[in-house]
């Protein structure tokens, strides 16, 4: 079974970069450059199919929250990671949210680094007290802002950083 699924994910590279995208700590930081470089996709295929796979990720995340947290705090190391998870976004997502409302919740998503990206902007943005029009606004407007930093890192990584790999003579 486990052999017919990973015969399916390397036959079909688009699931690969959706999976990638859905993984927490991924999003389209990994599958963009996953598509681009690893199955040597073309980038103009590869970042729209990162960028839709995520903004449909941030509904669906939001949703959750929602509907099903109160269920699963009652489990208490289910609590004790949330409460340690909310500090730490907290104090990442309300400067900027209190400066900029809105822009500052995009903007957050929108930086492509770990720690920020859709799964902790909906957590800051439902601790927060975003309503969900809001919160699926800056979902669209952050992750149009983080594919395109990373497709064109990914563009022009190769040779921005080859300075770091010069070997001297």
């Amino acid at each position: 079974m486990l052999a017919d699924i990973t015969s399916w994910i390397n036959s079909n590279p688009y699931a690969c970069i959706i999976i990638l995208t859905f993984i927490p700590a991924l999003e389209l930081r990994a599958s963009i450059p996953y598509g681009i470089l690893v199955a040597k996709l073309p980038w103009f295929v590869v970042s729209p199919v990162a960028i839709i796979a995520n903004i449909a990720l941030g509904p669906v995340i939001y949703f959750l929250l929602d509907q099903f947290l109160h269920l699963f705090l009652r489990i208490k190391p289910i609590r004790r990671f949330w409460d340690r998870m909310i500090i730490r976004t907290q104090k990442k997502v309300e400067p900027l949210v209190k400066t900029y409302g809105i822009i500052g919740l995009s903007i957050f998503i929108g930086i492509p680094l770990p720690g920020s990206g859709v799964y902790s902007g909906a957590i800051g943005g439902y601790l927060l007290g975003f309503k969900r029009w809001q919160f699926y606004l800056c979902t669209v407007i952050g992750v149009l802002i983080a594919g395109i930093v990373v497709t064109a890192a990914v563009m022009s990584g190769s040779e921005a950083f080859k300075f770091l790999f010069i070997k001297k003579v």
